[in-house]
């Protein structure tokens, strides 16, 4: 597909077919992450492919929070639940790690923004759909756990499948209100 018209065409997609995504297709996302640019070259990415149980405990660990009685949840915190159940209902998920290490954060997320955005471009060429999810922060520790990464920080997750919608694309500023000129 044309660049520009993967650029246009991709859009956060939070239903998906139940159809499986082929490993070959995976395996290109993956690459495409693979080779981004980073800060200084440090590729500061891991990344963990989910399925099945898997990728379904994740949203439950998620979901787990609104199960706490002792806790007051912040109402900005409840997009988590609509989060975890685009997991359920995707075929796969991609979790997104670094190494915990303050003096690269900045450089880091940066890199790995960019990882994940080839991800997301790589899927729209491939005819997926995907959903870069931030939600996983409010449990980012469990999840690490559950996973066996402890040490790692858990920077994001990516769904990924056949889109089973076609939104409409969201409302983007104006190129004016994007620009600022010197002062």
């Amino acid at each position: 597909m044309e660049f520009e018209k993967v650029i246009k065409e991709r859009k956060s997609i939070r239903k998906f077919e139940s159809r499986e995504v082929e490993n070959e297709k995976l395996e290109n996302i993956i690459e495409c992450a693979r080779l981004c640019q980073s800060a200084k070259n440090r590729q500061p990415w891991s990344f963990m492919i989910l399925k099945d149980e898997a990728k379904n405990n994740i949203a439950d660990i998620m979901l787990s929070l609104f199960e706490k009685n002792d806790i007051n949840i912040p109402g900005y915190m409840n997009s988590s639940k609509s989060s975890a159940n685009v997991i359920k209902n995707a075929p796969v998920l991609i979790l997104v790690f670094r190494e915990n290490d303050e003096n690269w954060l900045i450089g880091d997320l940066l890199s790995i923004g960019a990882a994940i955005e080839h991800i997301c471009l790589e899927a729209v060429n491939l005819g997926l759909g995907s959903l870069w999810i931030r939600d996983t922060v409010y449990t980012e520790k469990e999840i690490c756990k559950s996973v066996g990464y402890s040490d790692l920080q858990l920077v994001s997750a990516i769904a990924i499948g056949y889109s089973a919608e076609s939104p409409s694309q969201r409302p983007r500023k104006s190129t004016s209100e994007i620009l600022i000129s010197k002062r």
